[in-house]
């Protein structure tokens, strides 16, 4: 759509403003410049906040653009880095917290030489020590660790992160099973869980149980037909007390 002519000179005063004040919106970007957060896009989030100012600002009513642009680009990067940053998102009163405790560690370090304590943190941010913490807890959720990364960055051979996470163990299942099966069997005698033990477990025929206890295979036949007829009735009537 061309622009009206009453308007160009509007529009050209914009356009120049926003032009004359890029820098400004750079260098207010690179105070944020820190992991993880992309300088590339911390510079277009500052843009995108000289722009609303250049399009909010009334030089009639006496203030400098660069005035009223500083507040409106640094809100932009605050709601950012709060908002668009975070791996893990934690509730919104905690993301501003986490910004608000950072800023705070840093001028107490800069002016103790030293690590602030938690209390030193909740007195200058006025919040309770429990708030303060819970904050520092958080931040580590702002990105999370590559499965690629080394854990001792001194040992060439140090194992990685991804090295640490354990594969599903089958024998878990097995002990489960085998709980299970010693459980519901508890109701057989002896020789009814040896001989279902046996065709089960070591996956013998019925011939090979009978000489192995000395039955025969006739008796094997038997025991079995007779322990899964207890066995089934048991877990229906287990199943009928739970449905009740």
């Amino acid at each position: 759509m061309p622009i009206r002519p009453d308007r160009a000179p509007e529009v050209h005063a914009r356009e120049t403003i926003i032009l004359v004040h890029l820098p400004l919106a750079r260098r207010l970007a690179l105070r944020y410049n820190r992991a993880p957060h992309s300088a590339d896009d911390l510079v277009q989030v500052a843009s995108v906040g000289l722009i609303k100012a250049a399009d909010r600002w009334d030089p009639g009513r006496g203030l400098a653009f660069s005035t009223y642009a500083v507040p409106t680009i640094l809100g932009e990067l605050r709601h950012y880095c709060r908002d668009f940053t975070w791996a893990i998102r934690p509730p919104r009163g905690i993301q501003d917290l986490c910004l608000a405790v950072r800023k705070a560690r840093e001028q107490l370090h800069d002016a103790i030489g030293r690590e602030p304590t938690v209390d030193a943190l909740a007195e200058r941010l006025d919040r309770t020590p429990d708030e303060i913490i819970a904050a520092l807890a958080a931040e580590p959720a702002r990105t999370l660790e590559s499965l690629d990364a080394v854990i001792d960055r001194d040992d060439r051979g140090s194992a990685r992160t991804g090295d640490l996470i354990g594969d599903n163990d089958e024998e878990y299942e097995r002990v489960e099973t085998r709980d299970t099966v010693e459980r519901l069997t508890s109701i057989l005698d002896a020789r009814a869980r040896e001989v279902l033990r046996l065709r089960h477990e070591n996956d013998l025929h019925q011939t090979e149980i009978a000489a192995r206890l000395g039955l025969s295979q006739v008796q094997v036949s038997r025991i079995l037909r007779a322990s899964y007829d207890r066995l089934a009735a048991s877990c229906a009537g287990t199943r009928a007390v739970l449905a009740a």
